[in-house]
């Protein structure tokens, strides 16, 4: 394999739209897989890449708490100011290559992380359903308020909620970079976490990861032990939004006046097929005005690790999607997937759109909460605290917990 070859399967981003419109139905998500282990066993590096790349891909990635020491170092530089302020001098874009543009589009990191540590969620009275919550690696260190949004509307609408310490990183990116060695690892990992739980199904907020996990069948029929319990797991994951609309949810009352777009994630799109649901998830929201996207399933340029190995394409795709998001005119622009969710923030840092970047279930929040507000009733010289609805949350759980005859250990995050 020659350096021609592998530079040509580094230019694919693996969207996976091939297989989506194959009359033969070639299943090529596999067949790429397959190559990129080939194309990383010929590739020629440094040693300092392949330690790089053995640091990121073995160690940081696949151990949360390094994980999150290293992405809280860049939330204190962050907050500190520094990284405006390097930004701003742009000291790094006399650096060759594609380092000083990766640094000013760094995601912005939330306050607050989110952590799997073995807790559960409760719902107000008994559950319709129980289900376990892939945590992953990046999205609850970038994503940790749209996670407990998440969380709340499944509680809302009657669901139990599990985070078992014991899962890990899906494998996804593993895949994509052709270690699906590391990758196996970590599916026998989330096999045995979730497995081990008595749940109605496994949840996931990124498109990408319940892909991944949708298809550990595929990536263990050579594993005897595992393959048995990869496809019982298999048939119990479930993208959120999926499972949502499946349930079904209460509809939201509470009004969000917006004109709203979607962008379909490819492996949202593409390999799970599922489109219509999260926009359905959205209509049910009083006040929203959705307004489709011209080539709504096409790549936002992301691509998981394309974004730093391909930049100069990856910023092509962008500036794309991103001209097609101003063409809706809508305020807001809604996704299911971390990957594209950080890719479109970098987009209206671009271009200075003031357009907010949301995942559903964090509107499906919003709207509970707004239904709560809406239904307060106005006292003359009163002003309504707005943080009321999250106390009476948490004063009906101290009842509930407080209830006789219940010894089941509750954790409120």
């Amino acid at each position: 394999m020659n350096n021609d070859v592998i530079d040509h399967w580094d230019m694919c981003i693996q969207c996976r739209a091939c297989e989506d419109v194959c009359p033969s139905g070639v299943p090529y998500g596999n067949l790429i897989e397959k190559t990129m282990s080939q194309v990383s066993k010929s590739r020629k590096t440094s040693i300092l890449t392949k330690v790089v790349n053995w640091l990121l891909l073995r160690r940081i990635l696949t151990d949360q708490i390094i994980l999150s020491g290293l992405v809280g170092t860049m939330r204190i530089y962050q907050k500190t100011g520094m990284h405006k302020l390097v930004s701003v001098l742009k000291v790094l874009h006399l650096i060759p290559g594609n380092l000083g543009s990766l640094h000013d589009s760094m995601p912005r990191i939330s306050d607050k992380f989110f952590s799997a540590d073995g807790q559960t969620y409760h719902p107000f009275g008994e559950p319709k359903k129980t289900v376990g919550l892939l945590s992953g690696c990046i999205m609850p260190l970038i994503n940790g308020p749209e996670m407990r949004s998440a969380i709340r509307v499944l509680t809302r609408n009657g669901v139990k909620v599990v985070v078992p310490k014991e899962q890990g990183c899906c494998g996804a990116i593993h895949s994509h970079v052709g270690d699906l060695v590391k990758a196996r690892d970590m599916a026998r990992r989330n096999i045995d976490a979730f497995l081990s739980k008595d749940i109605d199904a496994v949840l996931s907020s990124s498109a990408g990861c319940s892909t991944r996990m949708k298809e550990y069948g595929e990536l263990l029929k050579d594993d005897e032990v595992y393959i048995d319990k990869a496809k019982q797991l298999e048939y119990k994951v479930k993208d959120i939004n999926e499972f949502l609309y499946e349930l079904p949810i209460d509809p939201p009352k509470g009004r969000l006046e917006s004109n709203v777009t979607y962008q379909d994630p490819c492996h949202l799109a593409h390999t799970q097929k599922i489109r219509s649901q999260p926009r359905e998830l959205l209509k049910l929201i009083p006040g929203l005005n959705l307004i489709e996207m011209r080539n709504s399933d096409r790549c936002c340029g992301a691509g998981g690790t394309y974004v730093i190995t391909q930049h100069k394409m990856s910023l092509n795709l962008m500036d794309d999607k991103m001209k097609t998001i101003e063409e809706t005119g809508a305020q807001i622009v809604t996704t299911g997937n971390p990957g594209c969710w950080m890719q479109m923030n970098r987009g209206t840092q671009k271009t200075n759109m003031s357009v907010e970047v949301k995942y559903v279930t964090d509107l499906l929040d919003a709207s509970y909460q707004a239904e709560r507000i809406q239904n307060e009733p106005e006292t003359e010289g009163t002003s309504f605290n707005e943080s009321a609805w999250e106390e009476e949350r948490l004063e009906l759980r101290s009842q509930w917990e407080k209830r006789p005859g219940d010894r089941r250990k509750r954790r409120d995050r």
